[in-house]
């Protein structure tokens, strides 16, 4: 089964991971994070399996992220509140995200993506 990778396509991080991809033969279906946005059933469940908290799905260095004030406003929302704000906006997300069977990928780290080989 394909990977599902959601990208940015004008992010320069986003392009060296689908290079990397693309480099490394791993079969995926691209996503557009902002023209199709994952939803809040996605987020939820890709968070977790990711064992990570819900912070990390963050875009922080986003324009939106900044625009929202959201470095103080997190804190104080809920689980609930933090993930429904998500799959308002794709750019919210940070990306690339890589989702496998058995894996959630936030970002791009070469090291952690060569686990998916």
């Amino acid at each position: 089964m394909p990977a599902l990778f959601l990208w940015y396509p004008s992010c320069s991080t986003c392009k060296k991971a689908k290079a990397w991809l693309d480099a490394n033969g791993i079969e995926y279906i691209a996503r557009h994070i902002a023209e199709e946005e994952p939803t809040r059933e996605e987020l939820t469940q890709w968070i977790d399996r990711s064992g990570l908290e819900i912070k990390k799905f963050y875009n922080t260095s986003g324009q939106l992220y900044r625009q929202l004030e959201l470095k103080d406003k997190l804190p104080i929302f809920t689980d609930e509140e933090k993930i429904g704000l998500l799959a308002t906006d794709g750019m919210l997300v940070k990306r690339p995200l890589l989702i496998t069977e058995d894996k959630v990928l936030v970002g791009f780290k070469e090291a952690e993506w060569e686990s998916v080989k």
